[in-house]
């Protein structure tokens, strides 16, 4: 496809105004172009300006600009646009069909983010894209949009495929997501695609794959399920930017993509299956193209720029003219238009499925299009612009086509023949016939609409000459085949497709009624017939007649007229029907009878009164009669009585015409007497009930009015005795008996034996009944009445009869029941077995012969594994223990889990074989997991490996193949496969397979070998690192030496090697790309170089070109020039740059004199015109002779210059007197003075400067001065003596300036006089200004000497008070500095004293500055680390001061380790409830919880103060803010955890307490999330182990166990929580940091473990109480109540308990009893400390407690 330029639509602006959106209308009529001012424009096909509208905002508020409208869409009926805004919403405009109608807004969608993208590809359904990622749909029906799916994404682009049933999205993070609303039965995927390198801007869904591209500048081409087919990449193009849209062409096969200034056209290649770029349409100046947008037909394309403007392109791959009546524009491949020439009027052909189109023919006078692909076949009618697609395997053009039919095209092809309804893409139906006559085939496809019936397509043709089929199109079956006696020359079906008929070769006409399947003959020597247009009326000719049939149900009624021509044509129109006939010459028209005509159209209409009127004005003839039978029939439908009647009478079917008069009679009747419908009375239905046969609703109509009598009556003249008698009992009518007798008697003399039987059985006679059914041959109903009865069964003789007789009938089953209940058990299992009775059999053998029913069952199975029943049959094997049989069965009926089950309960290794196939079912369901259980179980693991492998889950084939197999074998097998992969082609599968047995450097040899570069430079990069480089330049070289120099540059790009690629392409002379690279990847001045050396080898005219062209050639020249290339340079700047020859002959010049050639050096300087420059040659040479005469000749200026040089050199030489002759000659005095100050004569340069330069003599005066102050002593004494001089002569400024210019560090002395003196000159003869400025001057000079109060003293002459000051404090002047402040000025009072507090601080001066500032001293003692004095200082401060102080030195304490400490420093200073001190306090009791050893006696102390310490913060948080917070709960629980830890110890101080210490070791358990868990466990089983708990010291010392080897491993994991399982004891608890155990311990605690484990007495169980708990845990397991603990052990407080006054504090009275006792008998003072504290704790003891003395 090309793209032409056509015109351009809307002119482009000089600065960005870009057009946003475009779309042209899905009729082709309207082409829509909304600008960055947001005004719709639009246009007619034509590209002419028609119309435009301006948008509006979300909410007028916010202004007209608030927004931009992103994207727009017309309706599928293009009267409405829905426009998409950046403020969140969708607006639909109504536009209307016509030019100029009213632009309305009849939808608006409010979304809550900005509209970025949107499609409208089906009715009433908007697709859009939002900013924050979803894909929505707006319903223009119901005026609300739903969500279709969402991401996280930001959606910048939505495209639909070519039918619009589905919509690609892309996300700003590259994704694309596909959705379907219909896929077509394609089965492709829906949800996430494929994730682009970069945001999918332009986004394009071709026919065949899926464009994407962006700002990378690649374009990529994805498959159907998002793998890369194709990438064009174009980033070393540099004349490309970035791509920022695509639009597809209608038909999917070409996509157009814009970028800066171009459009990139890729077309879609069916026979390669592959895109083709073509020529790129390039415009200079476009700018950006923002938007792009296809015309429906395909034959234009636009887009729009970041200028605004609009260009139209045409867009075809060719034209033609058909016949000089049609113009074929080939739009694309698979789409054609086709446009009538005279009137204008277009048809699109397009292949739906993107077949290319090969040729269009117009035929069937010019109205059929006929167009062939490749796979399909194109019609169209261009009547009806109806077109159709259908499948079709190319013949060889040799098919036929017939158009006779307007609805449908008739294809005959090699004896088939194919029907395609236009406008429809499915063929309608398919047959074979050798007879392609459209006389010998009729189609009718719907064409007269029947009541009921909505789809009608029938289809009569010729099997052979003597044979006609009729099939139902829409069904695709038979109607039926007529086999003729005689070769068929015409047929025609109907237009309701009921009828057809055929005439044969001796001209005899027929009549077949499909439905009824009839064959009439209807006519003999039949020369026309034909049906009447919109009617089943027939018109024939018989020789010299005309025959009519009005009424085709009966054909023998027809109505002739008599003829002297032929029939040649029928016409129906304007309510008349003519038959045109020629006689001789003439054209005469014989009129049908419309009326008889017209009878069928009101039959159809159901105006039967029409009907029998218009009946009742005919004769009866043949056809009147059938008029009256169809008419009849209908009317009684309708229940139109009389109507039917009059049709019965006029038939003269006398009894129906009584009968219904009758009816009639009791209607009319019953509407006289009740009213309404008499049709609806009771009888009146009844009775019709009976014409239609149905008695049985009759006599519901009768039974529902209780008419007993009546439904008797109608049953006996019926002669239907069972339903009279069954009525009779029913009701219990009185003759009940005597209808039963003339039943019998009416049954005895019909010879209805069977119905007699069943009338004696139901009397009771019951052996009269038997007789009657043997003798009717009905043994079976016979042994049911046996069965039924005991007293029958019983006589033997009887059931012999019947039992023979059921043998004789092969009734078996029902032989084998009666044998049963005879108890002939072994007859009856023998006739169970011959009817395969199994059931039956088994049961009976269960307790008849238990010893066959094994047999039976097996027998059974077999039976149903023969009828194919195998999921039946496998119960039945298991019965009868054939565990094979069933386990194949199972198999066999895919019970996969039955036969698992089986297989498992197997104990033989025969049953392996069978695991093999379960696996390989379950491997084929991709379920591998199972089906690897069942490859090991039945030992083939190479087969599970194998499976793996092909399934591509290489770690779980690896993790296999290790457990089963030695790394040597795993190795070689992995890289056997990975070979055969290799061999395949399929490297990837190869390379994991490499990569799975840490083989990779077979992977990258594989690549190497196969030539895969790309993906074994990724394997080196990945395993090799260090080798990618050296890989890189290998594979470079190697690539040269093969001439693949663009794949060898990529390698030493990618090894930083730039220069190699640029020598490579310079060897290989392609300089273009040298110069390529070199510009790339080489600086800024390579590609010059590559230019130039191109340049050289060029020479001559082709090197200036190219020189040029790149905009070298000045460069060149000069490089040239420098690199000593004169002859190269000549020859460019003679040919381009005449300018250039100087330049080249003074660097010429330059070069010789470099190498010493100083005579051809001075020729090139003059030709140069730079004799200058050769004198100054001459000059550094020292030749005056030379230079003088060069000078003279060709400079006279430069005369001076040769003798400054000559004096110059004299100078050095010391000839000072001919140096200055030499200078003077040049007139350069300055040079002498310079020359003579330099050689420090310093009076030849006075003399000469007094004689030549006198108003330069001050300036030298002081240099002179300078001079002498660098000489140190001896010559400051000069400037000493010049300032007094100065001073004498009243040049007091001059004088200053000397004596500040005194410095001399080893005389301060000198300095402080002079500088002194400098200040008092300057105070007594200078204004305050200047003489401020000297002072600033000579004041820090002073200071800097240390001479502190001299200089403040200067400072305060002039008032500057606060340099006076500082000059003080520099000197340490306190007193001085403060009385100055206080006297001359109080501000500075405040600024002394915090300078004087910063010298104390900077001194370390600490206690002196208590004093000063207390904060500060505080500060500078925590630094210093003296804690004691600074905590002492602080306390002598207020509260929050001390606090602040003992937190820092706490922290430092804490992390010193000290954690005692701390403990005291707050036992000592109080406990703040400050929440940056919460860290410290969990801090410091963690760290002392971690403590080892502290579970003795001798701990108390410390238990006590932290319990102590604990409490007072938890009384300070009560009254705080913090109170009732997560961290005040948290130190209730570590006061709690403190205070059993005192209690235990002060218990173990006792030896009767040992039990209430030991109790608190494991109610400490409770806290393991705080204390470290191998101590609490480790200490609650010593506790334990002491007072004989050995239960529990068991379980506890083998959980510290677990714990400390959990310790060792770094992690808890292994732990096992059984024995704890319903217990308060937590299973997640951090990890101890380190061992709180010594080794020598641990090891002493696991002999004993190990030693009692394997003692039976102790039970490994925690003790339970009478909650069926554990009796340390406070909650109970079956009721979830939980316990306090108590105040003494921790243990559940249950029944027997104190209560304290503070509430959910308790006591178990035995252990509070038994503390008391101990501690008034032993008056342990830690005891009495505990209760001292339970007291304070638990609001005061219990009454029966006591006080301590």
């Amino acid at each position: 496809m090309q793209l032409k330029h056509i015109k351009t639509l809307l002119t482009p602006q000089d600065g960005a105004a870009k057009v946003t959106c475009m779309a042209w209308a899905p009729n082709n009529g309207k082409f829509a172009v909304c600008t960055v001012d947001r005004v719709v424009l639009l246009y007619d096909e034509q590209g002419e300006r028609r119309d435009k509208f301006s948008t509006k905002p979300a909410d007028s508020k916010y202004g007209k600009k608030s927004y931009v409208v992103k994207s727009m869409a017309f309706s599928p009926d293009s009267t409405k646009i829905a426009i998409g805004q950046t403020d969140n919403i969708i607006y639909v405009y109504k536009i209307g069909e016509e030019w100029g109608e009213k632009k309305v807004i009849c939808n608006k969608f409010v979304q809550t983010s900005a509209v970025i993208c949107l499609l409208w590809p089906a009715e009433h359904a908007i697709i859009f894209g939002i900013a924050e990622g979803k894909v929505r749909l707006a319903n223009t029906k119901t005026n609300k949009s739903s969500t279709i799916y969402g991401t996280e994404s930001y959606v910048v682009s939505l495209t639909s495929n070519v039918s619009g049933k589905g919509i690609l999205s892309g996300h700003a993070d590259g994704t694309v997501v596909r959705y379907f609303f219909d896929d077509e039965g394609s089965g492709e995927s829906q949800g996430k695609l494929l994730t682009h390198s970069c945001p999918p801007y332009a986004l394009g869904w071709g026919a065949n794959s899926i464009i994407v591209a962006g700002c990378d500048k690649k374009i990529v081409a994805y498959g159907k399920e998002g793998h890369v087919i194709q990438t064009f990449d174009y980033s070393r193009d540099l004349s490309e930017k970035e791509f920022t849209v695509a639009s597809t062409s209608p038909s999917g096969q070409s996509v157009v993509i814009g970028s800066y200034d171009r459009l990139r056209v890729f077309n879609w290649s069916p026979r390669r299956s592959s895109w083709e770029e073509a020529t790129a349409k390039e415009i200079p100046n476009l700018y950006t193209i923002t938007s792009l947008a296809w015309k429906k037909d395909g034959s234009r394309l636009c887009a729009g720029t970041l200028c605004g403007g609009v260009e139209q392109f045409d867009c075809c791959l060719r034209r033609s003219i058909y016949k000089n009546k049609f113009e074929m524009t080939y739009v694309g491949l698979s789409q054609v238009i086709v446009k009538n020439l005279s009137t204008g009027t277009r048809v699109v052909l397009k292949s739906h499925y993107g077949y290319e189109i090969d040729e269009v023919k117009i035929m069937g006078k010019d109205r059929y299009l006929v167009a062939h692909t490749s796979d399909t076949l194109l019609l169209g009618d261009l009547g009806s612009n109806k077109l159709s697609e259908v499948a079709w395997q190319g013949s060889g053009g040799n098919e036929k086509y017939f158009f006779e039919n307007e609805t449908v095209c008739m294809i005959f092809n090699a004896g088939e023949l194919t029907l395609v309804e236009y406008g429809n893409n499915d063929i309608l139906g398919s047959v074979r016939t050798e007879f392609m006559n459209p006389h010998l085939i009729s189609v009718r496809l719907n064409e007269r609409k029947q009541r009921g019936i909505e789809d009608n397509k029938k289809l009569a043709y010729l099997i052979d000459l003597k044979t006609i089929a009729i099939v139902d199109l829409t069904g695709g079956f038979n109607l039926g085949t007529i086999s003729h006696d005689t070769k068929i020359d015409w047929l025609e079906l109907n237009e309701t497709g009921h009828k057809l008929l055929f005439r044969d070769k001796k001209l005899r006409l027929h009549l077949y009624d499909i439905e009824n399947s009839v064959k009439t003959t209807v006519l003999s020597f039949c020369s026309y017939v034909q049906w009447v247009p919109g009617s089943d009326v027939v018109v024939a000719q018989n020789r010299g007649n005309l025959c009519v049939w009005y009424n085709i149900d009966s054909p023998e009624r027809v109505t002739m007229f008599p003829l002297k021509g032929d029939i040649v044509d029928l016409e129906r129109s304007n309510g008349k029907t003519e038959v045109i006939v020629t006689e001789g010459v003439n054209t005469v028209s014989y009129t049908l009878d419309e009326g008889l005509i017209e009878f069928g159209t009101a039959i159809d209409d159901g105006d039967y009164c029409r009907a029998t009127a218009f009946l009742e004005t005919l004769e009866m003839s043949t056809e009147t009669e059938a008029m009256w039978k169809t008419l009849s029939k209908l009317s009684l439908e309708a229940k139109q009585l009389h109507i039917a009647e009059r049709c019965f009478a006029a038939l003269g079917d006398v009894c129906k015409a009584r009968f219904l008069n009758e009816t009639n009679n009791i209607a009319d009747k019953a509407e006289k007497e009740y009213g309404g419908d008499g049709t609806e009375y009771y009888q009146v239905k009844a009775r019709l009930a009976m014409l239609e046969k149905n008695y049985k609703l009759a006599e519901m109509f009768y039974l529902e009015q209780n008419a007993i009598d009546e439904v008797m009556e109608m049953y006996q003249e019926l002669h239907m005795w069972d339903d009279c008698i069954t009525v009779a009992e029913a009701k219990g009518h009185p003759e009940l008996d005597n209808l039963r007798r003339c039943y019998y008697q009416w049954l005895m003399e019909t010879n209805q034996d069977e119905k007699a039987g069943e009338v004696k059985e139901g009397e009771g006679d019951f052996q009269g009944a038997i007789n009657l059914y043997l003798k009717a041959g009905l043994p079976a109903k016979a042994a049911r009445l046996v069965m039924s009865r005991e007293e029958l069964i019983a006589n033997s003789e009887t059931v012999n009869r019947i039992a023979s007789a059921l043998i004789k009938g092969e009734f078996y089953e029902r032989a084998g029941d009666l044998f049963e209940k005879n108890r002939n058990y072994q007859r009856a299992l023998d006739c169970y077995r011959k009817e395969f009775a199994f059931r039956k059999a088994v049961e009976l053998a269960r307790f008849a012969f238990p010893a066959d029913v094994v047999k039976l069952e097996e027998a059974w199975g077999d039976y149903l594994v023969q009828q194919k029943q195998l999921d039946a049959a496998i119960n039945h094997y298991i019965e009868a223990g054939c565990s094979s049989k069933a386990i194949e069965a199972a198999i066999g009926a895919r019970q996969w889990k039955k036969a698992v089950h089986i297989l498992e309960l197997q104990d033989d290794r025969s049953a392996g074989k069978y695991y093999l196939k379960i696996a390989q079912h379950y491997a084929s369901v991709q379920e591998y997991e199972v089906a690897e259980r069942f490859y090991v179980k039945g030992d083939h693991i190479k087969d599970a490996i194998d499976m793996y492998t092909q399934a591509g889950q290489w770690e779980q084939a690896h993790k296999l193949a290790v457990k089963c197999m030695s790394q040597e074998d795993v190795s070689a097998l992995y890289i056997s496969r990975a070979q055969e992969l290799e061999k395949q082609g399929k490297y990837k599968e190869a390379e994991r397979l490499f990569s799975t047995i840490d083989e990779p450097d077979l992977a990258i040899t594989m690549y190497k070998k196969n030539k895969m570069y790309d993906d074994m430079i990724r394997l080196v990069a990945r395993y090799h690192k260090d080798l990618l480089t050296e890989t890189h330049l290998h594979l470079a070289k190697e690539l040269e030496a093969e001439s693949r120099f663009q794949e060898a540059e990529y390698h030493f790009l990618e090894a930083k090697e730039w220069k190699t690629a640029v020598n490579m392409y310079r060897v290989n002379d392609m300089w273009d790309e040298a110069y390529r690279v070199a510009k790339a990847h080489g600086g800024a001045n390579a590609h010059k170089q590559v230019a130039y050396l191109w340049a050289k080898s060029l020479g001559g005219e082709a090197a200036v070109k190219l020189l040029n062209k790149f905009g070298l050639l000045e460069m060149a020249i000069d490089f040239a020039a420098e690199n000593c290339s004169f002859d190269f340079a000549f020859e460019l700047a003679r040919l381009a740059m005449k300018h250039k020859i100087p330049d080249i002959h003074l660097k010429s010049a330059m070069f010789l004199e470099d190498e010493g050639k100083f005579a051809e050096a001075e020729t090139e300087f003059i030709k140069a015109g730079k004799p200058k420059e050769a004198v100054l040659m001459y000059v550094h040479n020292q030749d005056w002779n030379g230079a003088q005469r060069v000078a003279e000749a060709h400079d006279p200026d430069s005369v001076a210059d040769v003798l400054v040089g000559q004096a110059k050199c004299a100078f050095d030489q010391k000839e000072y007197q001919k140096a200055e002759a030499f200078l003077l000659r040049a007139q350069k005095p300055e040079l002498a003075i310079k020359y003579y100050k330099d050689a420090e004569l310093w009076s030849d340069a006075m003399r000469i400067c007094k004689e030549y330069v006198p108003n330069k003599l001050g300036i030298l005066q002081e240099e002179y001065e300078k001079e002498a102050v660098k000489k140190g002593s001896r010559g400051l004494e000069g400037l000493v003596e010049q300032a007094r001089e100065w001073e004498q002569s009243a040049e007091y400024v001059r004088a200053v300036e000397c004596y500040l210019r005194v410095k001399d560090p080893s005389n301060t002395a000198l300095s402080e006089k002079c500088w002194m003196k400098a200040a008092e000159l300057a105070i007594k003869f200078f204004n305050q200004e200047k003489a401020m400025d000297v002072i600033r001057v000579v004041g820090p000079r002073l200071i800097q000497i240390r001479k502190y109060s001299a200089a403040a003293e200067l400072y305060l002459n002039l008032d500057l008070i606060k340099e006076a000051i500082d000059s003080f404090i520099e000197g340490e002047e306190w007193n001085k500095a403060k009385r100055v402040a206080k006297e001359l000025d109080p501000r500075y009072e405040d600024y002394v004293d915090q300078r004087y507090k910063e010298h104390l601080k900077n001194q370390g001066k600490v206690d002196s500055l208590v004093g000063v500032d207390v904060m500060a001293a505080l500060d500078m003692y925590a630094e210093r680390g003296q804690w004691d004095k600074c905590i002492e200082t602080a306390a002598k401060q207020n509260f929050k001061v001390l606090h602040k102080y003992v937190a820092l030195y706490a922290t430092h304490l804490i992390k010193e380790g000290q954690s005692v400490k701390v403990l005291n420093l707050y036992v000592q200073h109080g406990v703040p409830a400050n929440p940056q001190n919460f860290n410290i306090y969990k801090r410091m009791f963690l760290d002392l919880l971690s403590m080892v050893g502290t579970d003795s006696a001798e701990a108390y102390r410390m238990w006590a103060d932290l319990r102590d310490v604990m409490f007072i913060l938890c009384e300070n948080m009560v009254k705080s803010a913090e109170a009732n917070s997560p961290a005040h709960e948290e130190f209730e629980t570590m006061l709690l955890i403190a205070h059993y830890c005192a209690t235990r110890s002060a218990a173990k101080g006792v030896d009767q307490l040992n039990t209430i210490a030991a109790k608190l070791s494991i109610s400490l358990l409770r806290h393991t999330q705080l204390i470290p868990a191998d101590k609490a466990f480790y200490e609650a089983g010593l506790a334990s182990k002491d007072v004989g708990w050995e239960n529990m010291a068991f379980i506890f010392l083998n959980r510290f166990l677990d714990l400390s080897d959990g310790i060792d491993e770094g992690n808890l994991d292994a732990l096992d929580h059984t024995d704890f399982q319903d217990t308060d004891i937590p299973f997640e608890v951090p990890l101890p940091e380190k061992q709180h155990v010594t080794e020598d311990k641990r090891e002493e605690t696991r002999d004993w473990v190990l030693t009692v484990s394997m003692d039976q007495r102790v039970e490994q169980v925690l003790p339970k109480d009478e909650r069926d708990t554990y009796e340390a845990s406070l909650l109970a397991v079956n009721t979830g109540i939980r316990s306090l603990p108590c105040v003494i052990t921790g243990y559940p407080v249950l029944r027997n308990k104190i209560e304290f006054k503070r509430p959910g504090k308790a006591a178990n009275k035995d252990d509070w009893n038994k503390f008391l006792m101990a501690t008034k008998t032993t008056h342990s003072p830690e005891c009495q400390d505990v209760l001292k504290f339970i007291s304070q704790w638990c609001g005061g003891l219990p009454s029966a407690g006591f006080s301590f003395q």
